[in-house]
C-alpha cells in the first residue's frame, strides 16, 4: 500500500474504506469488484491502484483496519464495573448491536471474514484476529462478583461451566452460519436465543 493513502483527506479516505468494505461484505473476496468499489467511492480506478497494488492488498488493509476498529470501538469499551457476569453478557450483546448500527459496513465486513475460510489470509492477520478474540474474552471475564452464585455449589466450577456454555454456543453459532454473508443474517432470533440461554444459566447458578 502507498503511504500516500494516509495523506488523503479523511472524508475521501472514509469513502474508499466504506465502499470497499461494503463490496467485500456483500460479494466476498473472489466476487468483489474493484469497478464497483471505485464507482461507489466516487474515484477513478487509477487512483485506487495508486494507493493499493491490487485487490488483495486492499482487502488485507481493510482487515487490519477493521480489526483495529473493532478493538477500539467494542472491546476497549466493555464496562467491567458491573460485576454481575450474566448482566455484563446482556450489555455486551446490546453494545455489539449498537456498534453495528453505527458502523454497519465495518461490522458486516469483519463478520463476513469471521464466518469465511481464513486459510488464504496472511498469518499476521489471523494472529491479530485471534489476539482480538483473546483480549475480548479476558475483558468480559474479569472482575466478576462470585458472591452472586449459589452457596451450595463450587463457584469456580460453576463459572467454568458457564464459560464453556457461552463459548460452546458461540462456536456452534459460527459453524451454523459458516460462509453466510453477515449483512444478510437476521440477528434478532440469535440475540433472543442467546438471552434465553443466559436466563437459564442465571436460574441454575445464581442465588
Amino acid at each position: 500500500m502507498n503511504d500516500k493513502f494516509f495523506k488523503l483527506d479523511q472524508e475521501k479516505r472514509d469513502r474508499i474504506i466504506n465502499a470497499a468494505m461494503q463490496e467485500f461484505a456483500e460479494q466476498g473476496y473472489d466476487k468483489a469488484s474493484t469497478n464497483q468499489i471505485v464507482k461507489q467511492a466516487g474515484i477513478g480506478k487509477g487512483m485506487l491502484f495508486y494507493y493499493f497494488d491490487n485487490k488483495q492488498t486492499l482487502y488485507h488493509y481493510l482487515l487490519d483496519y477493521g480489526l483495529d476498529m473493532t478493538l477500539d470501538k467494542l472491546f476497549n469499551g466493555i464496562d467491567t464495573s458491573d460485576r454481575d457476569f450474566i448482566e455484563r453478557m446482556y450489555k455486551i450483546t446490546e453494545q455489539k448491536l449498537e456498534i453495528f448500527k453505527q458502523y454497519p459496513d465495518m461490522i458486516s465486513f469483519i463478520g463476513t471474514f469471521m464466518l469465511s475460510d481464513q486459510s488464504a489470509v496472511p498469518d499476521r492477520i489471523v494472529k491479530k484476529y485471534e489476539e482480538l478474540q483473546k483480549k475480548g474474552l479476558e475483558k468480559a471475564y474479569e472482575n466478576i462478583d462470585y458472591s452472586l452464585f449459589r452457596e451450595d455449589i463450587d463457584v469456580e466450577k460453576a463459572f467454568k461451566l458457564i464459560q464453556w456454555t457461552i463459548d460452546g454456543y458461540a462456536n456452534e453459532l459460527k459453524a451454523r452460519l459458516h460462509n453466510h454473508k453477515f449483512n444478510e443474517i437476521d440477528l434478532d432470533p440469535y440475540r433472543q436465543e442467546f438471552y434465553d440461554y443466559l436466563a437459564i444459566l442465571k436460574r441454575v447458578y445464581y442465588q
